[in-house]
């Protein structure tokens, strides 16, 4: 019997691209054929609808990582318009691995919805734009991926409901997750998976652990403690100019990470006898008998 789901990885590159398409492609291929990665996501936004004009036409709070003169410059500069997210997803069915997208807000929900892929996250961030989910309920018929970092619990509590109001709950999976880059050990809180588990298993398809940690030990007792998905950001380089690069894995890392994760799994079992075959060979050798 198995008691386990085989893990999801989804290789979290966001905007580590750096605004550059052919970034975008070596992530792509990289995350396919090296890593063997399940997925890779991306991110879509629409800054000045996303942002007050204020927040727009402020300067970047990290001057050394912008890459416009204000905060808005700066988040255009690293978006991808529709058709290149279209390429994105040309270039991830060529390598045989699932494209996704995070929506920061509706217009960008809107236009990656018409790509009809597999499955749209929600960032911690935005998963209180609840006009932007009840769209998305209403008008795209995958699957929907939720952070709950930086959420209360009766933030978490409204969310769900809205998803069983419209009969698209098993069609959601939820993610533990604290909001820091990177995040410390002690803020990382893997036994929210447990209480999540106790609390919304039997009401949405699936929960998840989505890490900014250091490192991928944290991510195996998450699987363990029933986290069936896990992402974790993913760069070329963590020395990169971004704010997300030092927070991310570089392709070994999420390679070892897949690697460990598939072991654990195939791990995850009983003895399907009491002695095993491969243990009738040492007992026939090695076990005690009294002569």
């Amino acid at each position: 019997m198995i008691f386990y789901k085989k893990p999801f990885v989804i290789a979290e590159a966001g905007c580590n691209h750096m605004g550059r398409m052919d970034i975008a492609k070596d992530l792509i291929e990289t995350a396919a054929h090296f890593c063997k990665a399940d997925a890779i996501k991306f991110q879509k936004r629409c800054p000045k609808e996303l942002l007050t004009p204020e927040q727009y036409n402020a300067p970047h709070p990290n001057p050394a990582y912008a890459y416009g003169e204000t905060y808005g410059a700066h988040r255009e500069f690293l978006e991808f318009d529709l058709d290149q997210h279209r390429q994105l997803k040309k270039w991830c069915e060529d390598a045989g691995i699932i494209y996704s997208t995070s929506v920061w807000d509706l217009t960008s929900a809107k236009e990656i919805t018409s790509l009809q892929p597999q499955f749209i996250k929600i960032p911690s961030a935005c998963n209180t734009h609840f006009q932007m989910l009840e769209w998305l309920c209403d008008n795209y018929e995958g699957e929907i991926q939720l952070s709950f970092g930086m959420t209360t619990r009766e933030e978490e509590e409204q969310i769900v409901q809205l998803f069983e109001r419209k009969n698209r709950a098993m069609d959601l999976i939820l993610y533990n997750c604290t909001s820091g880059y990177p995040v410390p050990f002690k803020d990382i809180c893997l036994l929210e998976i447990t209480r999540m588990k106790e609390q919304y298993q039997n009401r949405v398809r699936a929960i998840g652990f989505s890490g900014h940690h250091l490192g991928i030990a944290v991510d195996i007792a998450a699987y363990t403690l029933g986290a069936e998905y896990i992402e974790r950001h993913y760069t070329l380089d963590r020395t990169w100019k971004g704010t997300d690069h030092a927070a991310s894995l570089e392709p070994d890392g999420i390679r070892k990470l897949v690697r460990n994760l598939n072991a654990v799994y195939e791990s995850l079992t009983f003895k399907n006898q009491e002695i095993l075959p491969i243990e009738q060979i040492q007992r026939d050798k090695l076990k005690y008998r009294k002569h």
